[in-house]
């Protein structure tokens, strides 16, 4: 027989059948009804070519066949918890491995993970540069943040509101020229209009801030400079359809330590 064939739910039943000799105890235990325990141990006699259970005037009994093979059956039942269990460990670690916008980690995320180490100071923090569109298997990631519309196929939450200001330095007139970003790269609608482009938003604020011009960047970015008064905002904060998503594929997103993450960033 193969291993990839093995009747792993027959076998569970035929356990619990085995230790009670009751089907009805069997399916108190196992949460099912117990014709479903005397259909799974029928399959799991079908698929056998065994007889495992016998019906006497003392109630139900064991064949020697079932018998022969139960201690076999047990240990191994043990090793899946075991392996189990040792992956469970490792899912709640306390290391994560984050793909992050550096501008947004340095701005947002940053802060944000040094409270959250502060009352775990075990915690160890690996981040992995980018938008967070990298192979989630191939960089061993736990989460990434990504700027986009929404999460995807994946997991996420939205980290702060999808909110876009436009801002300058302190003392400069509207009429400054366009910076642009990857994220925004014609905040006028046309590429012609941007005398200097950047490689993120927080460069883009720091150009505005330089006097370089203005930008249209996220809010949650740019509050911190704003408040500092390093740049001045133009106009009130504007909906938008992109902001911050904190992602991940739904295993890791069923992780203890991504859900402790996830509550600890979101204030949930």
């Amino acid at each position: 027989m193969k291993r990839t064939h093995l009747p792993l739910n027959g076998l569970r039943v035929l356990d619990a059948a085995a230790r009670h000799l009751s089907f009805t105890r069997a399916a108190d235990e196992l949460a099912v009804t117990p014709a479903a325990v005397g259909q799974q141990i029928r399959a799991l006699e079908d698929l056998l070519g065994v007889v495992l259970f016998r019906r006497t005037s003392k109630g139900l009994e064991l064949t020697d066949e079932a018998s022969a093979g139960l201690d076999a059956i047990r240990e191994g039942f043990l090793r899946f918890e075991e392996g189990v269990q040792s992956m469970q460990a490792g899912q709640s670690s306390h290391v994560y491995t984050i793909a992050c916008p550096r501008d947004f980690f340095a701005a947002w995320l940053s802060p944000r993970l040094a409270a959250y180490r502060h009352e775990s100071p075990q915690m160890r923090f690996f981040l992995v540069g980018g938008d967070g569109d990298v192979d989630f298997t191939e960089a061993n990631l736990d989460v990434a943040v990504r700027w986009a519309e929404g999460p995807g196929e994946l997991e996420g939450i939205a980290l702060g509101s999808p909110e876009t200001i436009v801002v300058t330095a302190p003392g400069a007139t509207g009429d400054a020229p366009w910076i642009g970003w990857p994220g925004d790269p014609a905040p006028d609608g046309s590429a012609s209009d941007v005398q200097f482009s950047v490689g993120d938003a927080g460069t883009a604020i720091s150009a505005a801030a330089a006097g370089l011009g203005k930008a249209r960047v996220p809010l949650l970015l740019a509050e911190g400079a704003i408040e500092a008064g390093r740049v001045a905002a133009i106009g009130p904060a504007e909906t938008g359809r992109r902001g911050y998503w904190l992602v991940a594929p739904l295993p890791q997103w069923r992780q203890k330590k991504v859900k402790a993450l996830v509550s600890a960033l979101s204030g949930q």
